[in-house]
């Protein structure tokens, strides 16, 4: 087989930069996946119940970048969606992230939110440019927030505390002195209609001369295609064997457990509402419990059916060769990473893009934006490389 592009890895990276670059350039594109599915971690299929789910944890679509959106409206329609989180704590749900409804629970009665300001400069932690994200978080609540809703979570997520990891962790977190409860800041906040499977497949389909190879291992592809270019969106690590070392990661765990609409009958008064088992799209379990959060996606794919499944969700070691999820954001990570950045800056045949081959903890909207700036100056470098041939 002879193409342009061997793209490795069928998720957001990889599908957009096939989708640009075989229809803006008339470029051949393979891509190649070791899963059998289109969309990375943004799969979602229906389980053998009729429900749909998150196979690989939830994606929570959002973005304040216009043309992200439009992009990626081009293949799908948007659902709206109010990303409601809770949290499990001293016997009773939150309301999280942390603002004036959460501080009234505290205190057990109604509060102004200028009564909150005045709680929190009584307890926050003086400290003026947080150097980690437990300074981060005692900095704004104080300890007693901090240890009820970050420090276990964070220390189960990554294994490490949250003084040993970088300010921007907890600082994606928003923390609000009114009552606004949405889990996320950005101003678009939306779900793909029909799913993010259906949107890949609808993206692969309005892609000119590209193939899909799935089940497949790179290293064996790549020996019997002729490529001009390959476009790498796994692990940096794993793509160079490993040479300087392995890079840290968090892998996960997913446990999924069904429940009938007769089972859910008798959990309507914990719900709130028929055909639910929990309260919210997203309930985190910050102390006693080995998983980190429950999450019903249902409450925001807006499917009607009158069963449900959750999905727990058990952060783990990650292992060599294993199912890297989160590159672990330390002080000692970004300079293990620049080793092999050094390594690709000598690699001219070679792409790196996504969260694992460039070590980012992106957000699914920065993919997209990264691979539509990165397919602009891959087409540059493809027509200078015509012009110098010509």
């Amino acid at each position: 087989m002879n193409v342009d592009f061997l793209i490795v890895g069928a998720g957001f990276t990889g599908m957009v930069l096939a989708e640009r670059l075989s229809n803006e350039l008339g470029a051949s594109c393979l891509i190649v996946d070791r899963r059998g599915h289109l969309g990375g971690n943004a799969y979602d299929e229906y389980d053998d119940h009729g429900v749909l789910v998150h196979k690989y944890g939830p994606h929570y679509f959002r973005t304040d970048k216009p043309a992200v959106r439009d992009y990626l409206g081009r293949f799908t329609e948007w659902r709206p969606a109010h990303y409601q989180i809770l949290a499990w704590t001293r016997g009773r749900y939150w309301r999280f992230p942390i603002n004036l409804n959460t501080f009234e629970q505290l205190i057990g009665r109604p509060a102004t939110e200028e009564e909150f300001k005045a709680h929190l400069a009584s307890v926050r932690v003086p400290i003026s440019q947080p150097a980690n994200s437990e300074e981060v978080i005692v900095s704004q609540v104080g300890w007693e927030l901090y240890e009820m809703f970050f420090k276990g979570y964070t220390q189960k997520q990554w294994r490490k505390s949250p003084a040993e990891l970088d300010a921007s962790v907890c600082a994606r977190i928003p923390i609000r002195t009114n009552r606004d409860d949405r889990y996320l800041r950005e101003s678009f906040q939306a779900i793909p209609a029909a799913g993010y499977t259906r949107m890949f497949e609808r993206m692969l389909a309005a892609c000119q001369r590209t193939m899909v190879l799935f089940h497949a291992d790179y290293h064996a592809v790549r020996q019997h295609v002729s490529y001009r270019k390959l476009i790498f969106t796994g692990a940096i690590d794993e793509y160079y064997d490993y040479r300087a070392g392995v890079l840290p990661y968090r892998s996960l765990r997913f446990e999924r457990e069904h429940f009938t609409a007769e089972q859910l009958a008798a959990r309507q008064a914990v719900a709130g509402k028929a055909g639910f088992w929990q309260p919210a799209l997203q309930v985190n379990y910050p102390n006693e419990f080995d998983y980190t959060r429950i999450v019903e996606v249902k409450h925001v794919t807006g499917q009607t059916c009158d069963n449900t499944t959750i999905v727990r969700e058990y952060p783990l070691d990650y292992q060599r060769g294993g199912e890297a999820y989160y590159p672990v954001p330390d002080a000692t990570s970004p300079r293990q990473y620049q080793a092999y950045a050094e390594i690709a800056a000598r690699d001219p045949h070679v792409y790196f893009a996504g969260r694992l081959a460039t070590y980012r903890y992106y957000n699914m909207d920065q993919v997209v934006d990264a691979a539509l700036s990165l397919a602009e100056q891959i087409k540059a470098d493809w027509r200078a490389g015509a012009r110098r041939v010509a």
